[in-house]
């Protein structure tokens, strides 16, 4: 099923961006694990619309409500799930464009693949409101891998050509606007505001890091670390590209400037560089995953542009309306954290049977 993700820790994702409520069923936790839903909340809030100049006016808490799975607070075994209920929708917004498909949109693919039975609504089951589930089930791997002394941390690296510091060496501020100079923060932000202010949007590149993920994390070829990463992290919607350790820029290098050398340290083989992103042949070496994913500006924009009716099947031009976030890059943030816990924890389960 395309809304279901992994093989140890299995998660479906269900529900639309104006239905009732969508949610997450996640099997495979182990029993007997705690999970602080004061945590998890606090971590759901950083992707929750609203509030800020520079996310959708559209206001949600997106509190995730456990329906089964928990028994006081602490996982017993049976699958987990979870819904967060939709309370601030206006699916009247969508109503113009029930024939006239969205420049860059899902709003003609879907129409194609599903015959006109899709729900158009604020994107349906192709919005963007789809990753506060991811969240719900990432929120709580990423409490579940700390406990194994592994820590999943993001940032935003740049927006409209703006970027951070390099290298990414410290966590950001969960409560602040997720970079690590404020300086190039205040420029990202002035750049969404002057887009918006012109009816338009831009995107950005978030860089992920996975800190003290053991040696061996993965498979060769289709089950290998970057494809589950990859696989989770595109289930994001906007993402366009994904990348690891120095990613393009090695197909401009030498061999002897893109190898890693070995070395010791401590007992412990280490590389001294790590342009692999900690992963080599599908297997984590045990070095700091390092991944960025790009994203593309957000599709749905006030300022005019080409289309086709689809029921008269003439040109057209459309404005879209409603609420929407001129960049999603900073509420993408922790959406991408949620991805690499998700496609790691599972993958640390897979090893522990293995090694049994």
């Amino acid at each position: 099923m395309s809304s279901s993700y992994g093989q140890n820790l299995r998660f479906t994702i269900f529900g639309q961006s104006h239905s009732p409520a969508i949610g997450v069923t996640v099997e495979g936790l182990p029993p007997g694990e705690r999970v602080d839903l004061e945590a998890l909340a606090a971590f759901m809030a950083r992707r929750a619309p609203g509030g800020k100049a520079y996310s959708t006016a559209r206001r949600e808490r997106d509190l995730p409500e456990i329906l089964c799975g928990l028994k006081g607070g602490v996982t017993c075994g049976a699958p987990l799930s979870a819904i967060i209920r939709n309370t601030d929708t206006r699916s009247g917004d969508y109503a113009p464009l029930a024939s006239t498909p969205r420049p860059g949109h899902a709003d003609y693919t879907a129409a194609e693949k599903y015959g006109g039975a899709q729900d158009p609504a604020g994107g349906g089951h192709f919005s963007g409101r789809l990753t506060a589930p991811l969240c719900i089930v990432g929120g709580i791997c990423l409490q579940l891998l700390r406990r194994e002394g592994i820590e999943v941390m993001a940032r935003i690296l740049s927006i409209a050509g703006e970027s951070d510091l390099s290298p990414f060496d410290r966590p950001v501020d969960p409560e602040g606007f997720p970079v690590l100079s404020a300086e190039a923060g205040e420029r990202m932000q002035r750049a969404i505001a002057e887009a918006k202010a012109v009816g338009d949007s831009v995107g950005g590149i978030v860089e992920c890091v996975v800190l003290g993920a053991p040696a061996g994390l993965g498979d060769p070829m289709f089950q290998g670390m970057e494809n589950r990463l990859a696989a989770a992290v595109f289930a994001i919607p906007a993402v366009k590209g994904v990348e690891f350790g120095a990613g393009f820029a090695v197909s401009g290098m030498h061999g002897s400037e893109n190898n890693d050398p070995f070395e010791l340290r401590e007992g412990r083989v280490v590389t001294r560089s790590n342009n692999c992103g900690g992963i080599l042949g599908g297997i984590t070496t045990g070095m700091p995953i390092v991944m960025r994913a790009a994203f593309k500006p957000t599709p749905s924009i006030a300022r005019e542009q080409d289309t086709v009716d689809l029921e008269t099947m003439q040109p057209a031009r459309i404005q879209v309306g409603g609420r929407h976030d001129p960049c999603v890059v900073p509420r993408a943030v922790p959406c991408v954290e949620a991805a690499a816990a998700v496609a790691v924890y599972d993958a640390l389960l897979e090893q522990k049977k293995y090694r049994r």
